[in-house]
């Protein structure tokens, strides 16, 4: 075993940092649990494959399966037991996706118009439901108890996390610690689920397992706060959501908590009364966004995703170095750049 460390340096490479290492890795897997997605999405009630489908194939890169694959092969596993797997992992996902826009209200995912927004609330939710189901199927299919239980501890962990969210939006006085408590459940931990049951069905050793796990948690919430970050530095076109959906839905993310914080009490005020809702027209989205930039939050915000991504890539250090390791730290490095 290796223990070499790669350090996180955005300029650290001739050209940006992508998936492709990772696609190209996990191709020939990748098509095998994209068959069995497909498969399981289908249902004798139409309106189900045809709403599961506008998201399932709506662009996404399918990350979290993915990751399940490259950890497959960074620990040389040759079985397809994880196939199953990976599909429960994106069928989680997407379920949470379905269910995050009804709750949101939110109307676009991905560049295209929300479930929600064609098809109504009550559709998106049982849809969303019925991709959670499948997603159980999947997991007592592959066999592997502790399996399961990784993946339907997550399952739980995301909705508390969505619940924790749900009870934060509108307070202007929440703390950084229990925004790191949201995103760690509601994002990161499917991430660490999503790697560390490569390590299960490839019957390796507990201290893999947790390193791997290590790894995808700390993946998850870089990846979410560069997401949170993004939404005050970018526009419509390339975030694949309307620009300051955060904002507008009162949403107490890094960045305006940071803003909030080192702002005086004229900033203060404002973001107390966006927050509440009582500002929300562009001309305050554009306020905000100065009140953000100009308290540097956006940048500590992007140095908080670098360190968890420095701390995703350092808990490879274990595992040999090869293609999968590559692409697993370019996987690390990509989820930090995609906001500069």
């Amino acid at each position: 075993m290796s223990a070499t460390v790669h350090r996180l340096t955005p300029t650290g490479r001739v050209k940006d940092p992508s998936l492709d290492p990772m696609m190209t890795l996990v191709a020939e897997d990748m098509a095998g649990v994209n068959a069995v997605i497909v498969d399981r999405m289908q249902s004798k009630i139409p309106l189900i494959p045809e709403l599961a489908g506008h998201l399932i194939s709506g662009g996404g890169k399918r990350l979290r399966p993915m990751l399940t694959l490259a950890s497959g092969q960074l620990l040389g596993y040759e079985g397809t037991r994880h196939h199953l797997l990976a599909a429960a992992v994106e069928f989680i996902h997407t379920a949470t996706l379905l269910h995050d826009d009804v709750v949101d209200g939110s109307d676009l995912r991905r560049g295209k118009r929300t479930a929600n927004i064609i098809w109504g609330n009550p559709a998106s939710v049982l849809v969303g439901d019925f991709l959670f189901s499948r997603s159980f199927e999947l997991m007592v299919e592959a066999d592997s108890l502790a399996a399961l239980k990784i993946l339907s501890n997550a399952s739980a962990v995301i909705a508390e996390g969505e619940v924790n969210q749900l009870t934060a939006v509108r307070r202007v006085d929440l703390h950084e610690d229990r925004y790191l408590n949201i995103i760690g459940a509601k994002t990161a931990a499917l991430f660490a689920a999503a790697c560390r049951i490569a390590a299960v069905v490839a019957d390796r050793p507990q201290a893999e397992e947790l390193a791997l796990d290590a790894y995808g948690r700390n993946l998850g919430i870089a990846f979410q706060l560069v997401d949170d970050a993004i939404d005050y530095v970018s526009d419509a076109s390339t975030m694949g959501k309307d620009a300051g959906d955060d904002f507008r839905e009162g949403k107490m993310t890094l960045p305006v908590i940071l803003a909030y914080a080192r702002g005086d009490e004229a900033a203060r005020g404002f973001w107390r009364d966006a927050v509440s809702g009582r500002r929300a027209t562009d001309a305050d989205f554009a306020h905000a966004v100065e009140l953000v930039r100009s308290s540097r939050a956006v940048e500590d915000t992007m140095a908080r995703a670098r360190h968890y991504g420095q701390r995703a890539i350092e808990s490879l250090a274990p595992f040999a170095d090869g293609a999968a390791k590559d692409a697993m730290v370019e996987a690390v490095e990509f989820a930090v750049a995609r906001a500069y």
